[in-house]
């Protein structure tokens, strides 16, 4: 056993470097790395800021829409636009129409009867009168016209004339304090996509200004006419093809651009399931020279030949070779059903099932060819040569076109 005879001795103090010795690379090592790091991102501090002061407006906002939710208070925008200017500008320019007949069987002197409505559009207000234009067949045999402006005030309007072949008509009626004319466009230079709204009564007054927006799905689209119902066309209309819905009493009414300015005047619509959305306008520029004309002779003045005339397309080809002893190598044309006495045609020898080919050596090969030549081609006065076949052999006369009186 070992034996230690010397009391425990305290050790030896360390030096008071010795235990903080590890402080100053410490530090150093801090500032050093701080600085390079400013060095190399200098934008360290001004993200770390950011960041913190978006977090803090997200959390503002979530607080103030909780606050806001709460409170049921609801958020005001401003939608007013160019495009709602445009039509809080043009709406009252577009009138509504009132077809008013007199029921015969209720004797003379019975109110008149609302037959129809419809829409229009004044264009012109000069010398204490406003014109409007609107369609023939929303004026058809009206004894007379009631205007419902944009307040609601009932007017009385003249007829000044109508067209059935363009479906325009043109009212007069004393001008009012706030009575103000629409801009007139132009449909020349329509693109398609271009946008497009419609502005009508398509219910007639209870909907009246109704307003539809669209883009222009066509320009100079043909669309056939059947004027006697016979289900056969009469007439091709050319127009402005639109998506913008227009219904039943939206005819008559205004078709605008952007601008505000009248590019068409609604006509129709094609109401088949099949083809819903297809609306139709007859073109600004096709219509004006047809409502100056009605507006200075009420009506428009066409050439007539006096002669009541069918296709003969619709008829079997066995009255073609038969009847009509048409060669084979024909392959359309009009046959003349009935001659006016007196008229051109009867001065020029036109008889009853001469088949006519052709005006002026353009091809006939319908009802519409010959109306289109006829009428949109020659004036009253002109000299026109006219093909036609009669019992079998091709024969020519020239006609001198008149008004039909």
């Amino acid at each position: 056993m070992e034996y230690n005879d010397q009391p425990d001795q305290p050790q030896p103090p360390q030096p008071p470097g010795n235990k903080n010795k590890w402080l100053v690379p410490l530090l150093l090592g801090i500032i050093i790395g701080g600085i390079l790091v400013m060095l190399i991102n200098p934008d360290f501090l001004n993200n770390e800021k950011t960041e913190q002061a978006n977090l803090a407006e997200e959390e503002n906002n979530e607080t103030s829409g909780s606050n806001d939710d709460s409170a049921g208070q609801p958020m005001q925008v401003d939608v007013s636009t160019q495009l709602t200017d445009i039509i809080e500008q043009v709406t009252p320019a577009v009138v509504g129409i009132t077809n008013i007949q007199q029921n015969v069987s209720w004797g003379a002197g019975a109110d008149g009867i609302e037959a129809g409505t419809g829409s229009g559009v004044i264009y012109k207000v000069e010398n204490g009168e406003t014109y409007i234009v609107t369609n023939h067949h929303v004026i058809e045999d009206a004894d007379a016209v009631e205007v419902i402006m944009y307040d609601d005030t009932h007017m009385e309007a003249d007829i000044i004339g109508s067209d059935l072949f363009t479906d325009l008509a043109v009212l007069k009626m004393e001008s009012g304090n706030k009575d103000k004319a629409m801009e007139v466009g132009s449909s020349a230079n329509l693109k398609v996509g271009e946008p497009a709204i419609a502005i009508g009564n398509p219910l007639g007054a209870y909907l009246s200004s109704t307003v539809t927006q669209g883009v222009i799905s066509g320009t100079e689209r043909t669309i056939p006419m059947d004027f006697n119902f016979d289900g056969q066309p009469d007439w091709q209309a050319e127009v402005v093809q639109t998506d913008a819905a227009i219904n039943p009493g939206n005819s008559g009414g205004a078709l605008i651009n952007l601008y505000g300015q009248l590019i068409g005047i609604n006509s129709m619509k094609i109401n088949e399931e099949a083809v819903e959305g297809i609306g139709f306008a007859i073109p600004i520029d096709s219509a004006l020279p047809v409502m100056q004309e009605l507006e200075e002779h009420g009506e428009v003045v066409r050439p007539f030949l006096g002669v009541e005339i069918y296709s003969i397309e619709e008829l079997p080809q066995y009255e073609w070779r038969n009847t009509l002893q048409l060669p084979l190598e024909v392959d359309g044309g009009v046959y003349v059903w009935s001659v006016e006495n007196a008229s051109p045609a009867d001065k020029a020898g036109i008889e009853q099932y001469d088949v006519i080919v052709a005006l002026d050596g353009e091809p006939v090969y319908n009802t519409i060819d010959l109306r289109k030549i006829l009428y949109e081609q020659k004036d009253v006065g002109d000299h026109i040569k006219v093909d036609y076949y009669r019992d079998g052999e091709l024969n020519q006369t020239e006609i001198v076109l008149e008004v039909q009186e």
